[in-house]
């Protein structure tokens, strides 16, 4: 293969037989191997689609910034688009983030501005600064500033709807009976649902949610109330309905604990050679409770949103574990 640009390697990832969780379940389930992107996650997807509808709609000219507010992998991705488009980056992220993802904006050349952690009704939450931010350097350049808002931007959930839905159904030659992932902004899951009950309105589509966030109570009793302490998750969870939600379509719902996560990892790294981050274990974990849900013999997807290497701090720390009640590998 010979590509003219890295972003032309964003995407049709391929599809990943999961051993252990197919045993478990009695199902057949597949986890789409979006660490494979060039920048390392499923986020790749989302800044390419941002980015190319920016551009599409004259919001973007030439050595332009754009602007977003992110947890770490939608930045990472951005940085990669936007290097191999010409444009400079402004990063906001709460300083909880891990240290390996701010290294490596830095690294990549996005200027980084580190926030409190505060809710979304605070105007010093990061996704609110980030807004002002991309409003303030376009008053002091006079230039065309874009801020991406990868939570409300509906460029989100249609690139997933034209791309990641599109490539499952195909690998899958329509025989699939559901999928599932976790929430971050929401543009995954609601991309995937729409582009797949388009196909086929029997596909059933889960929701898996993480501790601590509220979309499992939404989609189950219609109020968005938190399920369980703060996760050690990152990039997943939310506590309200986002514009790329609005859209979603989900028949279930599932809950993972950090203790499912953390024990589903350390275990599909041995039976599985999977060397997976933390939402990915959510997500697998949400695949197998779909399975059993539905019976033995069903064809289930999700997605592999990014691998370990991001997460030491939290993953091979037994100190960090111990303090959470949360399992370590047995080889730490």
């Amino acid at each position: 293969m010979i590509t003219n640009n890295v972003t032309e390697l964003i995407g049709n990832t391929p599809l990943i037989k999961l051993k252990y969780p197919s045993e478990i379940s009695g199902c057949e389930i597949y986890g789409k191997a979006e660490f494979m992107n060039p920048a390392g996650s499923v986020k790749d997807r989302t800044a390419l689609g941002i980015i190319e509808d920016a551009e599409e709609k004259k919001l973007l000219e030439p050595g332009g910034t754009v602007v977003e507010g992110t947890f770490g992998n939608t930045g990472i991705g951005l940085a990669l688009v936007c290097n191999a488009k010409n444009y400079n980056l402004e990063i906001v992220m709460p300083n909880i983030t891990v240290q390996s993802k701010r290294d490596i904006l830095k690294n990549m050349g996005a200027k980084l501005h580190l926030v409190d952690t505060k809710p979304y009704s605070d105007p010093g939450n990061y996704q609110k600064v980030s807004k002002q931010l991309a409003k303030d350097i376009e008053k002091q350049t006079g230039k065309k500033t874009f801020w991406a808002g990868q939570f409300e931007n509906l460029a989100n959930y249609k690139f997933h709807e034209k791309t990641t839905s599109a490539e499952i159904f195909k690998q899958t030659d329509g025989k699939i009976d559901g999928f599932t992932c976790a929430i971050g902004t929401g543009g995954t899951l609601t991309g995937v649902s729409v582009g797949l009950k388009s196909k086929n309105k029997a596909i059933i589509i889960a929701c898996t949610d993480s501790q601590g966030s509220s979309m499992f109570n939404y989609f189950t009793n219609g109020k968005p109330e938190k399920k369980g302490e703060e996760s050690i998750t990152e990039g997943i969870g939310q506590a309200r309905v986002t514009k790329n939600l609005e859209n979603c379509n989900v028949d279930q719902s599932f809950f993972v604990s950090d203790q499912e996560c953390m024990e589903m990892l350390f275990k599909i790294m041995k039976t599985d050679g999977l060397f997976l981050g933390l939402s990915s274990g959510v997500n697998i974990c949400g695949a197998v409770k779909l399975a059993k849900s539905m019976g033995t013999g069903k064809k289930i997807v999700t997605i592999l949103c990014d691998d370990a290497n991001k997460y030491y701090d939290k993953m091979f720390n037994k100190e960090y574990l111990l303090s959470r009640n949360l399992p370590y590998a047995d080889w730490m």
